[in-house]
């Protein structure tokens, strides 16, 4: 799933790591997200959508094609 969670996090001035914290979970964990590796739970992509200050539609959007 495409996401925009990079630009966002930069956007705000947000190391991975420091997402991680305010999203209780490892910088590994955004790190995969970010290179679409790995496709978050629900309640993740909402804290991450809280946390980057926007909505769930707004961070993922489906594949193309």
């Amino acid at each position: 799933m495409n996401n925009s969670i990079h630009d966002r996090r930069l956007a705000r001035g947000l190391s991975q790591q420091e997402l991680a914290n305010r999203c209780g979970v490892s910088r590994q964990t955004i790190n995969a997200i970010e290179n679409d590796k790995y496709d978050p739970t629900l309640a993740l992509a909402f804290r991450l959508a809280q946390v980057l200050e926007t909505t769930v539609d707004a961070l993922f959007q489906p594949p193309a094609g």
